[in-house]
């Protein structure tokens, strides 16, 4: 029975670390980048803030910018992910936790 509790001491622990990696992923923040455009998102893929360079943009420009969004938003949400994965590959893969 002392093996049975050591390990789940030891798989507790274990959580309690990959929750604190993944608050401290969702907690920070990712800039995407396209040409005019700047995209922030949060760790959990909420867009918090667009910057749109306007002094550089005339009206025929929006469906390059539509596209520019797309790019900048995507960028950002892969940053999320290699940074995930680089964080929390550390534990392994446990199906159903996250």
């Amino acid at each position: 029975m002392n093996n049975m509790q050591a390990m789940l001491k030891q798989a507790q622990a274990l959580q309690k670390d990959m929750l604190k990696v993944k608050k401290e992923i969702d907690e920070s923040e990712f800039v995407g980048e396209s040409s005019l455009v700047k995209v922030t998102l949060k760790g959990t893929k909420e867009v918090v803030g667009v910057e749109i360079d306007a002094n550089s943009l005339d009206s025929d420009d929006i469906e390059a910018l539509e596209d520019m969004l797309i790019v900048a938003i995507n960028q950002a949400n892969k940053k999320i992910d290699d940074m995930t994965e680089r964080k929390m590959g550390k534990f392994g893969s446990i199906p159903g936790l996250f």
